[in-house]
């Protein structure tokens, strides 16, 4: 069993971690840890199911667990559809956007880009092999 990291509070509804239970491991360190340390996060933990990235006092873990009841992520089965970063200045989304899809990640929305969000909101939205969905927000 890994050990929780312990820090100290952030402000009250900020994110602590988040876990991404993952149907292949290998694939997911690869394509997570690619995206994540293109968004600054560093290698936090590593057991022998799963791993984590960290930034500032959030971590986020891929772990592929003993009580996992399926083999397909369906972001479009109730549940989160997608998570959102903030992938910092137009030309970062537009530089991970461009990279993504030789690290696993594929456009979405593509006729879209950069505005499938609405008008003012520039954003990238990335698909990877397992069907997890992110969107990357410039500030």
């Amino acid at each position: 069993m890994r050990e929780v990291a312990s820090e100290s509070p952030g402000p009250s509804g900020s994110l602590h971690h988040l876990e991404i239970w993952v149907p292949h491991l290998d694939r997911a360190r690869e394509e997570w840890g690619w995206l994540l340390g293109e968004l600054g996060y560093q290698p936090f933990q590593e057991w022998p199911t799963g791993c984590s990235w960290k930034l500032g006092g959030t971590y986020i873990v891929v772990e592929c667990s003993d009580a996992i009841t399926g083999t397909a992520h369906r972001r479009t089965d109730p549940g989160v559809n997608h998570v959102a970063f903030h992938a910092g200045s137009r030309e970062n989304v537009d530089r991970i956007r461009a990279l993504g899809g030789d690290a696993g990640w594929y456009e979405m929305f593509e006729s879209k880009y950069p505005h499938a969000g609405g008008p003012k909101h520039y954003a990238a939205y990335l698909i990877n092999t397992d069907s997890y969905e992110v969107e990357l927000v410039a500030d």
